[in-house]
């Protein structure tokens, strides 16, 4: 076990279920790589955890691919019900939270709404002091709920010093989101909330990562190998941005 296995393990119980394509980029992130590892990288670290039983993995009807959890031997925490409807969400937060991971945010869940008007997001991102509430849909809500969820998101960012609220979903949904902003978030504000149109109905990541994340380095062409990541003696190979320091 190395450092980076627990912070894995550690992102795994939080997230829960993630597809490969998370794991390449959350051992990109902790690796300091600022990108994601190879799919043949990826691949390895399952299968090393796997055998020694702190892994599993499994195919859903719902995915072309794998996804993978943490056992309860590793953090103490039951197997997820990949048959329930929330199942898909949960790949497609681990997706998103992989990516905030990378470009240097630390990612947690939100706090519990503490009253039934305050809302509860998917998940929040912070970087150098900026708070970002992430929310990932895959469906579009029924309009009448917009109204008070973007009023307790209102209610963050004037009082509690949220910067920003982002929506990954599908495009239907980034639509459906922009639409009732546009008619529900005073002007000030409305700038501040971001739809990122790069999710699939699986919960697949379906898109580019264009204008999210700022002050990113430019991602570099090829592989690179880091000779220090190493992995049973193995190195681990990168795709992306390789300009970040390294964990």
């Amino acid at each position: 076990m190395t450092k980076r296995d627990g912070d894995m393990l550690d992102w795994l119980s939080v997230v829960r279920v993630a597809d490969v394509d998370a794991i390449r980029w959350a051992l990109g992130a902790f690796a300091g790589a600022g990108g994601p590892v190879t799919v043949r990288r990826a691949n390895m670290w399952i299968t090393r955890l796997a055998d020694v039983g702190l892994v599993s993995r499994a195919r859903p009807n719902f995915r072309d691919g794998s996804v993978v959890w943490a056992t309860h031997q590793a953090i103490g925490k039951s197997t997820p019900n990949l048959y329930r409807q929330t199942a898909r969400h949960e790949v497609a937060v681990a997706a998103v939270s992989a990516r905030y991971l990378a470009y240097g945010y630390t990612w947690g869940r939100d706090r519990v709404a503490p009253n039934p008007v305050e809302h509860q997001a998917d998940g929040v991102a912070t970087r150098e002091g900026e708070v970002v509430l992430v929310e990932v849909e895959l469906t579009p809500k029924t309009l009448h709920r917009y109204p008070k969820i973007f009023r307790s998101h209102a209610s963050r960012m004037e009082r509690e010093g949220v910067a920003q609220v982002v929506y990954f979903g599908t495009p239907d949904v980034a639509r459906a989101v922009a639409r009732e902003a546009d008619k529900n978030l005073f002007h000030a504000l409305r700038p501040r909330l971001v739809t990122m149109p790069v999710l699939d109905v699986r919960g697949s990541w379906n898109g580019p990562d264009y204008g999210l994340w700022n002050n990113t380095p430019a991602a570099a062409t090829g592989t690179f190998v880091d000779e220090d990541a190493t992995l049973g003696g193995d190195v681990w190979e990168f795709e992306g941005s390789m300009e970040g320091s390294r964990a």
